[in-house]
């Protein structure tokens, strides 16, 4: 999109004026419309949550989405960005370009039915702990519903549904932006599923992570430990610098690893081992400074154990930039839509699954509530944030777990499995299509958000990846 350079911060006034002017209730017909395609996107939901697919591998996942839209009248571009479960679905009689982001990769080690007990799937070994199949579902939804708004009002307009995958550690929007694929957008609107609902200006740290190979000599542990050189000494020596490092590096950072290969046999020293590390920071040049930091225990640890080390970047996300404009038009439309209601089945499940948390932090019934409107940040990090730097971004999240579940937990997969799931998700559907009919029918909210982007982008800024030229890594969970 070309970006007009005017520049002063208008955000205040401009934002009490293009509120005040919005409607006051939802579009009946977007209504009717979420209603006639709630069956259908519901099933696709619960079936990317059974096969939990993930990063890059969500072979079924992407297609089924990619067939329902096609299906709704949108145009398909399949494998876009050289990712073969990366697509971009549009409709467009001209007018403004909204985009609506679409994830649904799994995480692996997250086998759970919907049981409000910890359980194992057989034959999984992946599961939705961070809800992405309802992510997907209800974004494809959305655009449904938008699209059908466009034909039936006749109003100019584009709406391009994006389907992301490998959000979990891989990436794909990074590689998205990088090809230019959101170069021409005005808007961008997305969600995320939680245990509450929120629309808030909400940054998230950057990130960055590789994978550390270290190179020895296998020998006999007890005949022969003299003629070998472990590799996994290498990576114990690099995670105790590593650790050490905590003490001196900015306290907002995070730096977490796992051991990825060791060995098989204690008796056989091992001459392959792996460690897969992530760093954070809100700031992607203090990502940088530290990541370099590691690699140089990472480097020491290969000389103290006469090992060979190599790495591999594995991905990097921006911080998510906020865009209050877009954020207060999304916040209006989650309270106009609020809460979420749970039946007596519902809520007795959400009773029993609460009681298997550590420290919720919340209670039941607080899903009921939409949480005031305000700046906030997370310590985690999401490739969104690479899009919010080229393009005006919102977010919400809806309670599609029970209140106080932790991300990326079994409770999280369990509960997405379900109708507590479910409504969520419709809540998701609704509030992303409200938020973009009013960016069609009120063009001043777009040049408002484009404003405040540039304001604090800066005019001089130019988007260069954290992980650089790198391909796509489509085996990076392998």
């Amino acid at each position: 999109m070309h970006r007009s350079k005017n520049q002063f911060f208008k955000q205040t006034v401009c934002s009490i004026w293009l509120i005040a002017s919005l409607q006051t209730q939802a579009d009946s017909s977007l209504n009717l419309s979420i209603n006639k395609h709630q069956k259908t996107f519901e099933t696709a939901a619960m079936k990317i949550w059974d096969w939990a697919e993930v990063g890059y591998q969500e072979y079924k996942s992407s297609e089924l989405l990619k067939n329902e839209l096609k299906a709704n009248g949108f145009a398909i571009q399949s494998g876009v960005a050289d990712i073969p479960t990366a697509f971009i679905a549009e409709y467009s009689n001209g007018g403004p370009v909204i985009g609506i982001l679409g994830e649904y990769d799994a995480l692996p080690g997250l086998m759970q039915t919907a049981s409000p007990f910890k359980e194992i799937k057989e034959d999984v070994d992946a599961g939705h702990a961070c809800g992405h199949h309802l992510f997907g579902a209800a974004s494809a939804w959305a655009a449904v519903v938008i699209k059908e708004w466009l034909v039936r009002t006749k109003t100019k307009g584009t709406i391009r549904f994006y389907g992301t995958p490998a959000e979990e550690g891989g990436s794909g929007k990074v590689y998205m932006v990088r090809a230019g694929l959101f170069d021409d957008v005005d808007a961008v609107l997305h969600w995320h599923p939680s245990s509450s609902n929120s629309a808030n200006a909400e940054s998230s740290n950057s990130n960055k992570s590789a994978k550390f190979k270290f190179q020895g000599i296998s020998a006999h542990a007890a005949g022969s430990p003299h003629k070998g050189r472990s590799a996994l000494d290498g990576v114990e020596a690099m995670n105790m610098m590593v650790n050490m490092m905590r003490e001196h590096i900015p306290q907002e950072s995070r730096i977490h690893y796992v051991i990825t290969k060791g060995g098989l046999a204690p008796n056989v020293i091992p001459d392959l081992a792996e460690v897969y590390y992530y760093v954070r920071n809100p700031r992607r040049e203090k990502v940088k400074e530290i990541f370099n930091w590691v690699v140089k225990a990472a480097e020491g640890a290969a000389m103290g154990t006469e090992t060979a080390m190599t790495y591999e970047v594995m991905h990097g996300n921006y911080s998510k930039l906020p865009n209050h404009t877009l954020q207060k038009v999304m916040h209006k439309n989650l309270l106009e839509r609020g809460g979420i209601k749970y039946s007596k089945q519902e809520n007795e499940y959400a009773e029993t699954i609460y009681e298997t948390m550590v420290s919720p932090g919340s209670k039941i019934g607080d899903q009921e509530k939409v949480t005031p409107f305000k700046s906030s940040h997370t310590y985690g990090s999401t490739d969104v944030g690479d899009v919010s730097w080229v393009v005006p971004q919102a977010g919400l999240r809806t309670a599609t777990w029970v209140p106080g579940t932790a991300g990326h937990s079994w409770q999280g997969v369990a509960a997405g499995g379900t109708s507590i799931g479910l409504k969520g998700t419709k809540l998701a559907a609704q509030v992303l299509a409200d938020t973009a009919q009013d960016l069609f029918t009120n063009p001043q909210i777009i040049e408002s958000a484009n404003d405040e982007y540039l304001e604090r982008v800066g005019v001089n800024f130019q988007y260069y990846p954290l992980l650089g030229e790198r391909k796509p890594p489509l085996d990076y969970r392998n």
